[in-house]
């Protein structure tokens, strides 16, 4: 078993559609960034490439790459959950907090464990995701912006038989 651990952040601009976890909320701002810059996507992915040391998210989809622009996370979240699998892994379950003072976003976080689920190819009950606010402190609190964190298990899905031919 390997355990992982994810960060994001991006401010909030006027102009962009708000996702968070591959759902679209309703709100006056959305998250600035290359891509839609959903951050609960953002931290998952980095969680699940910290947990087999493959590099973080910006070094397989750079900013600076215009494949990338404005293209849905959930494309680098598919993309990461194949780079387990060719390792011989898969993700066992994930806990995601996202922090936001503004939207409220209680109602949406069963969408967003359906999506996430469905998109790595685990039951929902695998995935956690829970939202909460800083009460107003911070650039969060001020509602700048809006952060994720992640950690998650990914676990060897290589044969027994197999595994101890390896060694």
């Amino acid at each position: 078993m390997r355990i992982g651990f994810g960060y994001d952040v991006h401010p909030l601009v006027p102009g962009r559609p708000l996702v968070l976890g591959g759902v679209t909320i309703p709100y006056e701002r959305g998250l600035d960034g290359h891509s839609d810059a959903d951050v609960v996507v953002h931290a998952l992915c980095d969680a699940m490439l910290g947990a087999l040391a493959l590099g973080d998210l910006g070094h397989h989809f750079p900013s600076t790459d215009e494949r990338w622009r404005d293209v849905s996370s959930l494309h680098f979240l598919q993309h990461v959950t194949q780079l387990l699998a060719v390792q011989h892994y898969a993700l066992g379950n994930a806990d995601i907090t996202v922090v936001a003072q503004r939207p409220r976003l209680a109602p949406y976080v069963q969408y967003m464990v359906q999506t996430l689920a469905t998109t790595v190819g685990v039951d929902p009950a695998q995935m956690s995701v829970k939202a909460t606010t800083t009460d107003g402190l911070g650039f969060v609190g001020a509602g700048a912006g809006i952060a994720a964190y992640a950690v998650c298990l990914c676990w060897c899905c290589t044969p027994a038989g197999e595994a101890e031919s390896q060694r």
